[in-house]
């Protein structure tokens, strides 16, 4: 049985609201935590989604550069779009980067750009859940197996 605990919990998600939820809950899998973190997290309000973004860093040159060699028109298109997104929707561009190349990083953000503001408000979200869950399965998965 693994207990979750606030402040651990407000690094995958920083919202308050979200780790109030599930902190000190007893979870007897990392499903059912799974489970109920997205719950907690559905749906995320424009207010929750901006404090979740709160320190989060600008995916930056570095980032578009991880890949070598990563062309010029590619890093140009990134960072052109990183500036759009940024411009555009008034919040750092988010999304669980893990298991995807350079390239389809910036194909979905040049996508994404082309969203209302209510849909990019609802996919930020969902990147968010996203990215809960695979910091949930880091910090969590070794004590549930262990149990």
């Amino acid at each position: 049985m693994v207990k979750p605990d606030r402040e651990s919990l407000l690094t995958c998600l920083r919202v308050e609201r979200w780790a109030d939820a599930l902190a000190g809950h007893p979870f007897d899998t990392m499903l059912g935590l799974e489970r109920s973190a997205v719950a907690a997290a559905t749906p995320l309000t424009e207010a929750e989604v901006d404090e979740a973004l709160v320190g989060v860093p600008r995916m930056s040159e570095s980032l578009l550069a991880v890949e070598a060699p990563v062309d010029a028109d590619l890093n140009r298109r990134g960072k052109l779009g990183l500036a759009a997104y940024e411009e555009r929707y008034g919040r750092v561009f988010a999304i669980r980067a893990d298991g995807r190349s350079v390239e389809q990083i910036v194909a979905e953000l040049e996508r994404r750009l082309e969203n209302s503001p209510a849909a990019e408000l609802a996919e930020v979200a969902d990147q968010l859940r996203g990215i809960a869950l695979v910091r949930l399965r880091e910090l969590y998965a070794a004590e549930f197996a262990a149990a």
